[in-house]
C-alpha cells in the first residue's frame, strides 16, 4: 500500500537586523576583540585605502571602524591647500562627530616635470568622478616627451591622529620614484599603476602587498603614526596636540 505523503508548509525565514559592521586590526584567527581595545576610526571609504590601512594596524591593540559604520557622516572636504591641511580637517571632523579616535590620511603624487602636481590635488586631478585609468592616461600623454631620466616623482602622504577633545598629531611619509612609460600591474589603486620604484624595477601596482605596505608613503607615515596610536591604546601618553 502506498504511503500518503505529508505537505510540509515552509516557514518564512527570518532575517536578522544588520549592525553597522567593524573591522577588527587584528588576526583573523582571533575571534574577539581584546578587553578594552582603543576604539579607532578611519576616516575614508576608500576601499583601498582600507585594505592597506587595517594591514599596517593589524598587530596593535584596536578596535577599528571605517566610515562605513557612520552613515550619517557624509563625504568629507579636502579643500585645503597641503596634504597637512586636509588631513587635519579629515581626522577632527571624524573624531568629533564619532566621539573615537580619528585616523585620515591625505596623500597624492608629485610629478617634478610638472612642477610637483598633481600634488594635494591628486583625487580631484581632472575633477571629481574620473577613473584612475583616465587620470593616469592624462600623466603619461603629458609626459610622452619626457625622457626617463627626467620623469622623476614621488608619493607623499601625510596621516593625522585626532582625539574626540580635539588633539591632533600628524606624521609624513614618503616615496621617490619615476613615472613609468606605460601602465603596470593590477594591484593597488590610483597612480600605482604608473608610478615606478626603480629599486625593484617595478611599478607599486606589481608589488606584492607586503613590499607595498613596508615601502609606501603610506606605510612611512603609518609607522610613525603607530607608535603614538600604541601609546594611546595603552595609555603610556598624554593626549597633547602639535597643530
Amino acid at each position: 500500500m502506498a504511503k500518503t505523503s505529508r505537505r510540509v508548509r515552509s516557514r518564512p525565514t527570518r532575517t536578522r537586523r544588520s549592525r553597522p559592521s567593524r573591522l577588527r586590526a587584528r588576526p583573523a584567527a582571533q575571534s574577539a576583540p581584546p578587553s578594552g581595545a582603543l576604539e579607532v576610526v578611519l576616516a575614508t571609504r576608500n576601499p583601498g585605502k582600507v585594505r592597506e590601512l587595517l594591514d599596517l594596524l593589524r598587530d596593535l591593540p584596536l578596535q577599528v571602524y571605517t566610515l562605513h559604520a557612520f552613515p550619517q557622516i557624509r563625504d568629507l572636504q579636502e579643500d585645503g591647500l597641503t596634504y597637512t591641511e586636509n588631513a587635519i580637517s579629515k581626522a577632527l571632523a571624524v573624531a568629533r562627530l564619532t566621539r573615537r579616535v580619528a585616523v585620515a590620511d591625505d596623500s597624492g603624487i608629485e610629478i617634478d616635470a610638472l612642477q610637483g602636481a598633481p600634488g594635494p590635488h591628486s583625487r580631484r586631478f581632472l575633477g571629481e568622478g574620473i577613473s584612475d585609468t583616465a587620470r593616469n592616461a592624462r600623466i603619461l600623454k603629458l609626459l610622452a616627451d619626457v625622457p626617463a631620466r627626467s620623469r622623476t616623482a614621488r608619493y607623499r602622504a601625510v596621516v593625522a591622529v585626532a582625539t574626540p577633545e580635539g588633539a591632533v598629531r600628524t606624521f609624513e611619509g614618503i616615496c621617490e620614484g619615476q613615472i613609468a612609460a606605460a601602465p603596470r600591474g593590477s594591484h593597488g589603486f590610483g597612480y600605482d599603476p604608473i608610478f615606478l620604484v626603480p629599486e625593484y624595477g617595478k611599478t607599486m601596482a606589481q608589488l606584492p602587498m607586503a613590499v607595498k605596505n613596508r615601502i609606501s608613503h603610506r606605510a612611512r607615515a603609518m609607522a610613525a603614526a603607530r607608535v603614538y596610536l600604541r601609546q594611546l591604546a595603552i595609555g603610556e601618553t598624554t593626549v597633547a596636540s602639535d597643530q
